[in-house]
Parts: C-alpha cells; structure tokens; sequence
C-alpha cells in the first residue's frame, strides 16, 4: 500500500516539473512567436494596444517587398559564406587537433600552450592588421576574408585535439601496418570517428558565420554581395514607411534555416558535447 502512495507523488514531481520546463520553453519561445505574428501584419497593426499576436487582418505584403527587394540573394550569399567556413575550418581543425593529439615533436607542450594563448587576444586587436592583409591581397569585396582568416582557429584545434585524444593509439598502428598513409589514415580512421564532434563543432561555426555582423560590414561593399544581417540594416522604404514588418520577416528567414539544421543535426549535437565532455 506505501509503494502507490509514492509513485503517484513522483509522477505529481514529474507533472510539476513538466509544466514548468514547459511554460518556461514557451516564455523563451515568444519573441520568436511575436517576430513571425509581425511579419504578417500590416503596419498600422504593429503597435496598437493592447497587443494583437493574431490579427484577422494578417498578409503576405512585407514577405513579397523583401523577396523583391533581393532577400534571397542574401540569403544565398550567407548561406555560402557560413558553409564554406564551417567546411575549412572543420577540415584544418580536425587536422591540427589529430596533429596535436597522436604526434610527439619537439616543443609541441609549448606551441599548444602558445595556440590556447591566442584565445585570450580580443578581436579588436586584430581587427586593423587583418583589414591592411586583406587590403593588401586585393581581398577587399570578396567573400575571402570572411573564410580565410580564423579557418584554423585555436577553439576549434583544442576542441578536436581534446576529442581526437581519446582515440585509441592502436588503431592507428594497426592501419599504419596495413599500409596506410598517414593522411588516410586522418581521412579514413580519425574523421569518420569524430562524426558526432565535427558536427558539434561544425554547428557552432555555422551559426556564428552565419550571425556574424561585423566582418560583413568591414569587408563588403556591393549591395549585391551582402549577407543578410548587411541586407536588413540597409533596407530602406520611402519616407516615412515604417519597416517594422519587414526588419521581422528578414529576421525570420534568417532563423528558420538554422531551426532546420539544428534539428536535422541535434542528435549528433548533443552526442559530441557529451562525448567531448566525459573525454576532456
């Protein structure tokens, strides 16, 4: 007779507990849902009061104004800026943390030490030499400087060298006695099992290219070559037009994208946090 008692008070504990993770997401969720319900409202809509999330009135006027107006080539042009960065830097990582990780060289303790050193340098240091490089090169306008510079980032080589550590040395004796190369076997034994950290870090590079504001703004200078935090703060109207609905409708087409591919890739995500976790 105690046994039901007691787990009818740790479901009532779940219960509780349930309904505050829930209300909580949905407190967390609600700027996104005011940014979509504004996207869809006429202008003289937006700031009335009380407050209208879903308006009988709602229409597709500002999603049409920001596709004619070139949403879309932004969009591509951020797209293919943060995929090319994540796919270098993944790449140069996973090979400087396998290097850091498997290979004993000469004052490999202290040049890592140097590289973790690196990370406390504020960008702004570097924001003047790296512009005059890239000035220098003729990379001015071009996406280059976007997905050049920091492909080999010190995060990123601590983050797989931490990962890559753990893997067994025996393995890769093994396909060196088979006759692997020592890029295969890089290619064909270390990247395959670091799957879930690649992505993992992969998703946070995706995402803070795909963010980023400032290196946009320093670099390009064609319209036509803007990614989409440059496109929203350069949309104009005519005078006196309010761009309230279509600030938020850019804002939510740059969003859904990375709600996608957090969800097609949350799995392997949480799996590599973990994993990088028990490992380090």
């Amino acid at each position: 007779m105690t046994i039901l008692p007691r787990r009818l008070k740790i479901l009532a504990g779940q219960a509780v507990l349930y309904s505050l993770l829930t209300l909580l997401a949905l407190f967390m969720m609600l700027p996104f849902i005011w940014m979509l319900s504004t996207s869809f409202k006429p202008q003289s809509e937006i700031f009335v009061s009380p407050p209208v999330l879903i308006s009988p009135n709602m229409n597709l006027d500002g999603y049409r104004y920001i596709i004619e107006y070139g949403v879309l080539r932004s969009l591509w042009n951020t797209f293919f800026v943060a995929f090319s960065f994540t796919a270098v830097s993944l790449f140069f990582c996973a090979l400087g943390g396998y290097g850091f990780a498997k290979y004993r060289f000469p004052g490999r303790e202290g040049l890592f030490a140097f590289l973790l050193g690196t990370m406390i340098i504020p960008g702004a240091v570097t924001m003047v030499p790296t512009y005059i490089i890239m000035l220098k090169l003729g990379w001015m306008n071009t996406f280059w400087p976007l997905i050049v510079p920091g492909a080999a980032n010190a995060f990123g080589i601590f983050f797989m060298r931490q990962y890559i550590s753990a893997i067994s040395d025996e393995l890769l004796d093994a396909a060196r006695i088979d006759g692997c190369g020592e890029f295969g076997i890089f290619t064909r034994c270390i990247l395959p099992i670091c799957v879930p950290g690649l992505t993992s870090l992969g998703l946070i590079f995706f995402m803070g290219t795909w963010n980023n504001y400032l290196g946009p703004l320093i670099y390009l200078k064609s319209p036509e070559k803007f990614t989409l935090p440059l496109f929203m703060m350069q949309m104009s109207g005519p005078p006196g037009f309010s761009m309230y609905r279509e600030w938020m409708g850019v804002a939510v087409i740059s969003v859904v994208p990375l709600l996608i591919i957090f969800l097609i890739f949350q799995r392997r995500f949480t799996e590599g946090l973990i994993a990088g976790a028990i490992k380090g």
